[in-house]
């Protein structure tokens, strides 16, 4: 009886992510995609996939070459899930008709190979859930030839800046061409660290220079798994405590705010682990300076090794960094390196060198030591192997030390 009270009702009319399409062309092949809102995926399919941390990716493929197409789903997320498999997570207990109707919807939606010559086919694939920005590696494999096709997608599910929004912050018309010889003077200028928000006392290093436009350094921070950190609010203050207390996922964790001249971060960005409590996170700021026509950022980033007390948060907990800063620098240009964006490098003085035995501190305490450089790093659009990149040629590249008290 319970299992006629209600029907399934997806809405496959629903079509307002189809505004959003992105296209690529290789030869007599085009490919189309949309990822979907959790909001949107709700309306399409009736149910709420993000509850199971599922996102609906909307694929079309029109093939005119006189051979068929097969589309390797793992390539875009080697995790996805199965229509059926979606189904099974969404069914009600005792609603045999909604449940039919359920993984039949899904059923038919979904999409499935081959791809025939001269045919356009189109449906869902169902991958894991991101709020922030996705990759979709999208691989055509044929008897004949394999077609690769990369989209980048920019999400709004979350409250945080985005790169596109931080590059806005300073008018075009404000910002000041540099050559090489300017770019190294103005960056040794620059404050050694951050501050408070009230400017009273000196905080983290900023320890790092990134050159590049948002759509050159999205693709690389997206193919190594950087996420953009939620502004602090109650909905990610509880997703917060959420992780803290049971050990749930959540990647956007906000982090602090730290300031450059009285501006508190324009983006951050972290690499989390499977906890809260460990992750590398990144602070930037835009400068009004271009280089080789790219924005400059200043930068600032450490590493979370745990969580303790301390009364210098009104929180009275915070995490703790790794206090050797220049380790989490390097693991960001080893990175980097290998996202195939990355072009040059250089190091520049910066905050000055620190021992273990005379370290400095950051505004809740923690100690760190360094060789005082910080890292430049420029970015570009098109992909650049290891073997690719150079250097500016300026301070010598750090030797690493391994410092015994």
């Amino acid at each position: 009886m319970l299992g006629g009270c209600s029907s399934y009702a997806p809405n496959p009319g629903e079509t307002g992510y189809l505004t959003r399409v992105q296209s690529q062309v290789q030869g007599n092949v085009r490919v189309e995609t949309a990822v979907l809102s959790r909001a949107e995926s709700r309306r399409v399919f009736g149910v709420d996939l993000g509850l199971s941390q599922i996102q609906p990716v909307w694929i079309s493929i029109e093939n005119r070459d006189p051979h068929p197409y097969w589309l390797i789903s793992s390539a875009l997320d080697p995790e996805y899930f199965s229509p059926h498999e979606v189904a099974y997570s969404q069914r009600r207990w005792l609603r045999k008709n909604f449940n039919d109707a359920l993984e039949a919807y899904f059923a038919s939606t979904s999409f499935f190979n081959p791809i025939p010559a001269e045919s356009t086919h189109s449906g869902f694939i169902f991958v894991n859930l991101d709020e922030d920005e996705k990759e979709l590696d999208v691989d055509l494999i044929s008897r004949h030839e394999t077609k690769f096709f990369d989209f980048y997608v920019e999400l709004s599910g979350l409250k945080a800046h985005s790169l596109t929004r931080a590059e806005s912050l300073v008018p075009e018309s404000d910002k000041v061409d540099l050559d090489e010889a300017g770019l190294k003077e103005v960056l040794q200028s620059l404050p050694c660290c951050t501050r408070g928000q009230h400017g009273e006392v000196n905080g983290d290093p900023l320890n790092l220079v990134i050159i590049g436009d948002a759509s050159q350094l999205f693709p690389p921070f997206v193919r190594r798994g950087w996420h953009y950190s939620e502004e602090s609010y109650l909905g990610s203050v509880w997703k917060t405590i959420n992780s803290f207390l049971f050990g749930k996922h959540y990647r956007y964790s906000p982090v602090s705010s730290l300031y450059f001249r009285g501006r508190k971060q324009d983006i951050a960005l972290q690499k989390a682990r499977g906890t809260i409590h460990q992750r590398n996170h990144l602070r930037l700021w835009i400068t009004d300076y271009r280089y080789n026509g790219k924005d400059v950022w200043i930068g600032q980033i450490s590493r979370d090794i745990g969580v303790r007390f301390t009364l210098r948060s009104p929180t009275l907990t915070t995490h703790k960094i790794d206090p050797d800063i220049d380790e989490t620098r390097t693991a960001f240009i080893e990175d980097m390196l290998f996202s195939q964006g990355l072009s040059r490098i250089g190091f520049i003085e910066g905050v000055g060198a620190r021992s273990p035995s005379a370290p400095g501190e950051n505004l809740t305490g923690d100690p760190y030591y360094t060789d005082g450089l910080r890292a430049v790093l420029e970015f570009d659009s098109r992909p650049n192997n290891i073997e690719d990149v150079r250097f500016f040629d300026w301070a010598s590249p750090p030797k690493r030390k391994v410092y015994v008290d």
